[in-house]
């Protein structure tokens, strides 16, 4: 194969792995502004919770625990394990070929 054509399957394998690593700091992020009890009144707060709601609409009501914490914590987590080991398997077969 041409390492033109490697080189632009690698450039979207980088891409897409950096897709699923910003989409789970955004939750990662907002499990720890809700654990740290972040004001919700604050954009940036806000931003990260929308974000964080619209990326986890699959997982945040995945789980029933009856600590408001834990339905966080797994239902978002869920969610960024789900994108960065999906992503990267992803990233990582563009890179292979």
């Amino acid at each position: 194969m041409s390492p033109r054509y490697r080189s632009g399957s690698t450039s979207a394998g980088t891409v897409i792995a950096v897709i699923a690593d910003v989409m789970a700091v955004i939750l990662g992020l907002w499990i720890l502004m809700y654990l740290l009890d972040a004001n919700r009144a604050n954009d940036l707060v806000r931003f990260v919770h929308d974000a964080a709601n619209w990326l986890a609409a699959w997982s945040r009501d995945l789980f029933t625990f009856d600590e408001e914490w834990a339905r966080v914590v797994f239902g978002y987590g869920l969610a960024a394990v789900v994108y960065l080991f999906v992503g990267h398997a992803i990233a990582g077969r563009l890179r292979r070929h």
